[in-house]
């Protein structure tokens, strides 16, 4: 991979990051939920779920994934049930000011891990990129080891780095909450965009 390939694949990859998704938005919503300690998990399972697809797409396995795409369908609607099942516990969340909600107990990093994973998975947006966009733009049939190894790279530093902001700004909002009422709405609105999150896998055939 030249300096050319490399660049069109960060530019590409850094835009499908950035723009809404899903992923995104269960990314955020969790975070305003729970606050920035939710992110480390949320983004490695995020990258994690890269990975796979990039892998898929490097190696020339995308046709066999398809083959396989009953495993990917349970682990799309695994994924819509848990992230539905995050947004009623949202909803249903007894509102208390920021402070004490910070006092709730210890958050399972697993459990974000394993859910930004399914998502990742089943997400419309890196499906289409890794299987359609990335071949267009880099010719994968002659992806040396050290190629493959450079798109894992820049796949972290990318991710992490559009992420880290996301957190950053999501977690700072959770400031404006400091009432009850307001921490109900926050709640509201975090169960809000995970349900979505929900309802766009689901939609997509």
């Amino acid at each position: 991979m030249d300096w050319h390939g490399i660049a069109v694949f960060a530019i590409a990859y850094g835009l499908v990051v950035i723009s809404p998704g899903p992923g995104l938005a269960c990314f955020v919503g969790q975070i305003l939920g729970h606050g920035i300690k939710a992110a480390p998990a949320q983004a490695l399972g995020i990258y994690a779920g890269d990975v796979v697809w990039y892998t898929l797409a490097a190696t020339g396995l995308a046709a066999l994934a398809t083959a396989f795409s009953g495993v990917f369908l349970v682990v799309k609607w695994l994924g819509v049930a848990y992230l539905l099942y995050l947004a009623f516990k949202m909803w249903r969340a007894e509102p208390a000011r920021l402070d004490a909600a910070a006092d709730r107990g210890p958050m399972s990093h697993w459990t974000l891990f394993v859910s930004s994973l399914m998502v990742t998975l089943s997400n419309p947006k890196a499906i289409v990129f890794y299987l359609a966009v990335l071949p267009a733009i880099i010719d994968l049939r002659h992806l040396s080891f050290a190629d493959y190894a450079i798109g894992l790279g820049l796949i972290a530093v990318i991710l992490f780095a559009i992420l880290g902001v996301y957190a950053v700004a999501a977690h700072a909002a959770r400031g404006f909450f400091r009432s009850p009422q307001a921490m109900q709405m926050l709640n509201r609105v975090s169960g809000t965009a995970i349900a979505g999150a929900a309802v766009v896998i689901a939609a997509r055939s």
